[in-house]
Parts: structure tokens; C-alpha cells; sequence
């Protein structure tokens, strides 16, 4: 039989074997934690080497730098993200999502223009929209859904060195075409980055599509149990070395700690696990959820009626996901009153964790934007983010039920 290359090899089994460390030099099963911030080097010449980037130095030498417990959570990653590409895909992991957002958007647009999706993560379009420009950034936000508008900000700035969407917006879950988008992007010499810490590598791999830079908060499914922040890039092989993203990566700081590392390693081991049931669940809740009287539209990719079905065929594989926006008729009220009456989910920003987190923008996160700025990025009142857990689906439901009376 054909020995089992790592091409061949399934998200599952890529997973399962995550912490398997390669090169650890006592055969440790599972990867060790190398919590440390510098290493001996066995000579001064590899030393020098090593500064140098020079064949023949210490492999690691300053955990700002590289780190071998980091080091291997960059290998998985880098795996998952490219698993269907023909060629090896590389990773970078840092501190948070938005250390690796920030130094990919320093190291690829400086000077430049940044085409972006109109709603993004909140920290992402501020950072775009009131830091980028003091960097010397331009940005202009566009709905990446529509691909007429893409085209005429093509037409109306030729400085777009990138265009920067998430493969599902956060709040509103509007799915964008990538391979079309990537397309256009490449034919005006731009980069396409996607965030795709909503859909992940089980269901979506941006770089499949064309996309140049894949972003994640590994804080969410990828570590999954809501012990760690951190983040993380995948691109091509070479694509690192010809942006400078290391070194960016370097003097920004940005570098994950080794102990977040080996979480999110842990972490990793049931990922596709994990997945499906956040599916299962999801698609149960958002089932109960279109036939309550108290809620005005449900934003689920899982729903027959979204208005990007098309795009989200194409690309979302293996379901759809645990991520569930939905608006409820008593707005901000509403919102207000069910956030303080839930039980079992648990109250909290962030998502992608074994629990269900329940949040209500309006009301908190998005409580200091201008209700006009809100409802133009498509956060009403009554908006609230589901992130549907892997309890029971009916245990969730019931307490969904009795907040929401």
C-alpha cells in the first residue's frame, strides 16, 4: 500500500495527531511545552547563523522569534489550511487575532489601500477605519457581496494593494463569493486576505478559493474551551518570506506565548469533533428559532433563504456551523431583557467555545456606536449573536425559550 503522504491525510487524522511532536528529541508522545523565552546556542557561529537567517544555525533561539511548541501549532494550522491546495501551505501564530490582523495589514498595505468588507468585527473596522490612516492606509468599505461595488472601487482607486473580507461576516453571517472576489483582486496585482475564524478550516479553506492570507482568532474553535487569545495567519509556502511577514511579526511583538500554544494544541485534538456537534446544535436551534413568534429573522448560512445560498453551496462544506444571528421584534428592550434572564448560556462576548455564549450588541458591545452607524452595518436593536455550544440542543433551546417569554 502507498505510504500515507501528508497531503493525503484527512482534517481528522491531522487533528487527532496535532501535539505528535516531530523532532522532540526525548520521543515524547505528546508535543512538551517549551516554556521558555531563550535557548543555548552551541556555538557563537550558530548564533550568528541564526540572527542571520543562514543555513547552519540553532533552530531556535529567542522565543520572540520562534518557539518549537509554536512552532508546531503553525504546522497544524498551516495543514488544515491547506489541505486541498497543491501546494505546502505555511502558518504563523500570535499573541491574538488581532496581532496577526494588524501585522498582516502593516506588511501588505503600507502606503497603500485597503478595499474592506463593509461589516467586520468591531476591533477590525476600527483599526482599519480610525489607526490604518494614521499609518499611512487608506480605506475604503464596500459590501463584498456585491461584486459591482468591488469592481467600481477598482475603478475608483488604483492603490488597492488588498482586499480584506471575513468568509462569514460577523454579526450579520453574509457569505461573500472568494473565488470570484480573489479573481478580481489578482487582477488588479491586490492581495486577498479572509478572516475565517466563523466558518474555519472544517467547513471552508479560503485558500482554496484563491485567497492569498488566511486570518484566525484561534481563541475560538480552533482552541475551542475558552482558555486562550491568541491568533494566527496561513499562506502559501514562500508567501511569509517574500512580505517580510516574519519579520514584522518580530519587531511587532506579536508572537504567542508557548503555554497559549500548547492549549490551543489540546485544543486542536478534537476540533473536528467538536465541529460536527456545533453543527448538529445549530441547525436544531436555528430550526426552533424561524418559528418563534418573538423573533423577526433568523441570519443562519444553514437557512435555504439566505440571501447569498449560492455562494454558500459553492464554498461551506460539512454543514454550517454552531454561529446564529437573530433579531428579536421588542429591540433593544428585548435584547436587554432576554441577556438577563438566560441560565444555561452563558453571557460573555466571544464564541466558538464548548459552552453557548449569548451576547446582545446593542446593548453591549456595540452600546457606544450611534444607532444609525449600528443599523447601516446591519447590527438593529434587536440583533443578538448566538454561538451554540455542544450541550444538549434541546437543554439549549429550553433556555432560550424561557429568556425570550
Amino acid at each position: 500500500m502507498e505510504a500515507l503522504t501528508k497531503k493525503k491525510q484527512s482534517l481528522h487524522t491531522i487533528c487527532a495527531q496535532a501535539d505528535h511532536p516531530p523532532k522532540d528529541p526525548y520521543g515524547s508522545h505528546t508535543m512538551p511545552l517549551y516554556q521558555t523565552s531563550t535557548f543555548r546556542f552551541k556555538t557563537a557561529e550558530a548564533g550568528r547563523r541564526y540572527f542571520a537567517h543562514e543555513p547552519g544555525g540553532a533552530t531556535h533561539g529567542y522565543s520572540r522569534l520562534s518557539n518549537p511548541t509554536v512552532e508546531r501549532v503553525e504546522e497544524v494550522i498551516a495543514k488544515m489550511e491547506g489541505l486541498d491546495i497543491e501546494e505546502d501551505a505555511e502558518g504563523l501564530l500570535f499573541g491574538s487575532g488581532m496581532a496577526a490582523i494588524t501585522t498582516a495589514i502593516m506588511a501588505l498595505a503600507s502606503g497603500k489601500r485597503v478595499l474592506a468588507q463593509e461589516t467586520l468585527y468591531g476591533c477590525t473596522s476600527q483599526f482599519l477605519n480610525e489607526e490604518a490612516p494614521g499609518f499611512g492606509i487608506g480605506v475604503v468599505n464596500v459590501d463584498p457581496t456585491d461584486i459591482s461595488a468591488v469592481k467600481q472601487a477598482f475603478m475608483d482607486y488604483d492603490d488597492i494593494a488588498v482586499v480584506y473580507l471575513e468568509s462569514v461576516a460577523n454579526p450579520t453571517m453574509r457569505v461573500s463569493d472568494i473565488e470570484f472576489i480573489a479573481t478580481i483582486a489578482h487582477d488588479h496585482n491586490a492581495l486577498l486576505v479572509v478572516d475565517n475564524t466563523f466558518a474555519t478550516p472544517y467547513h471552508l479553506r479560503p485558500l482554496t478559493w484563491g485567497a492569498d492570507l488566511v486570518a484566525h482568532s484561534t481563541t475560538k474553535y480552533l482552541n475551542g474551551h475558552g482558555s486562550v487569545v491568541g491568533g494566527a495567519l496561513a499562506a502559501r509556502k514562500g508567501f511569509f518570506e517574500a512580505t517580510k511577514m516574519r519579520t514584522y511579526r518580530k519587531n511587532f511583538g506579536g508572537i504567542s506565548g508557548p503555554f497559549d500554544a500548547w492549549l490551543t494544541l489540546m485544543g486542536l485534538k478534537t476540533f473536528p469533533l467538536r465541529m460536527k456537534q456545533h453543527d448538529e446544535n445549530g441547525r436544531k436551534v436555528a430550526a426552533w428559532l424561524r418559528e418563534n413568534p418573538a423573533v423577526k429573522r433568523v441570519c443562519y448560512i444553514g437557512d435555504p433563504s439566505h440571501p447569498d445560498a449560492h455562494t454558500i453551496r459553492k464554498q461551506i462544506t460539512d454543514g454550517f456551523g454552531g454561529m446564529i444571528a437573530f433579531e428579536l421584534k421588542g429591540g433593544i428592550e428585548a435584547g436587554r431583557r432576554m441577556m438577563d434572564r438566560v441560565k444555561l448560556c452563558t453571557l460573555a462576548v466571544s464564541l466558538g467555545t464548548v459552552d453557548t455564549l449569548i451576547q446582545h450588541p446593542a446593548s453591549m458591545t456595540h452600546s457606544v456606536v450611534k444607532p444609525e452607524i449600528r443599523e447601516s452595518a446591519g447590527i438593529t436593536d434587536g440583533l443578538v449573536r448566538l454561538s451554540v455550544g455542544i450541550e444538549s440542543a434541546d437543554d439549549i433551546i429550553s433556555d432560550l425559550q424561557q429568556s425570550i417569554m
